[in-house]
């Protein structure tokens, strides 16, 4: 998997005279492949934190603080629905999905509590990972910054974790993403912890479901856990920074300002027209399996005037309909 155009806190580097910290709130996108694009920047605030020179027992400590790069909409609902109705088109035009709002947060790991929203650490493990960073920021560990030949920016990333299929959404079609993504709701958390190759991001918790009246459970995955501490040990695994990754299109109701912006006409339009577009790759997927032959031309057009509560029936009928056919269909 690829992050294109990662933010700034998944890039983020130090060493043995200072460290950047901050943090980074981003529109991601996915792409048939399961790539992910940083779409668009809802803020970020990185500044680097130089430490005491020639005082002893002060090497560690933070002496100043210089802001390398400040950009905020979070609290502008105006450029906020911008922003959203600019990147929903976007996505829609480039046949790809909107899967999600996510944080990065990079605090070398100074502090004895984690800074991201949801996540609880044993302060052991925390330790952990800030003498590993403290040790390593010399080793140039940090995730790598790559371009492509149309120069765009991207790092190696991959998804890591006991349940990391809830993040890493399953198919082998960007309709079969969407299928699985348009009922994804909440979050999970962890480390972001670079390797040789790659920038893997480990889920440590998570509370996403997939269906109405699912009621997830707050767990740490302490074979994660295991896999991480192991890594440091054998000098493999490199702490970088803290990410939290809500699912789907409720992940806008996250947002500070979202009771500001939801009855904005402009975003109510964009995320009718993003529900409609997602609602056609699904019934053409749907037909494609049931049909292959040429199927009514109607058809879509009738399934689009229902209400969404008929929309929502009709494709979990299809849905097991489908399941039904494939099963008498290996018998």
């Amino acid at each position: 998997m690829k992050f294109y155009n990662p933010p700034s806190a998944l890039t983020a580097s130090g060493s043995k005279s200072g460290v950047e910290l901050g943090g980074s709130k981003t529109i991601i996108s996915i792409d048939k492949d399961h790539n992910f694009y940083n779409e668009g920047i809802i803020y970020t605030e990185m500044s680097w934190a130089e430490f005491y020179k020639d005082i002893e027992g002060l090497e560690d400590q933070i002496d100043t603080f210089t802001t390398k790069e400040f950009e905020s909409i979070r609290e502008d609902p105006d450029a906020l629905v911008a922003e959203i109705v600019q990147v929903l088109r976007k996505i829609m035009k480039e046949r790809k999905l909107f899967y999600g709002i996510g944080d990065f947060e990079v605090d070398a790991f100074m502090n004895q509590n984690t800074v991201i929203p949801g996540l609880k650490l044993d302060p052991e493990l925390i330790n952990t990972l800030m003498e590993a960073h403290k040790e390593n920021r010399d080793r140039k560990m940090f995730p790598t910054l790559m371009k492509t030949e149309e120069d765009i920016n991207f790092i190696n990333i991959s998804i890591q974790g006991t349940e990391k299929d809830k993040v890493k959404i399953k198919g082998n079609a960007i309709e079969d993403i969407a299928d699985r993504l348009r009922f994804a709701k909440g979050f999970a958390t962890g480390i972001v912890v670079s390797s040789k190759n790659a920038a893997n991001f480990f889920i440590m918790n998570d509370r996403i479901i997939f269906k109405e009246g699912e009621i997830p459970e707050f767990y740490i995955d302490e074979y994660g856990v295991a896999i991480i501490e192991s890594g440091i040990q054998r000098n493999k695994l490199f702490p970088v920074s803290w990410f939290r990754l809500d699912l789907g299109v409720l992940s806008f109701q996250t947002l500070e300002l979202w009771d500001d912006i939801k009855y904005n006409p402009d975003l109510k339009k964009v995320l009718g027209d993003y529900d409609n577009y997602i609602t056609s790759l699904i019934v053409n997927k749907y037909i494609t399996l049931a049909a292959p032959e040429k199927i009514d031309s109607d058809f879509e057009n009738e399934f689009q005037s229902l209400n969404p509560t008929q929309k929502r029936e009709a494709l979990k009928d299809m849905a097991e309909a489908i399941r039904e056919l494939t099963k008498k269909y290996h018998e």
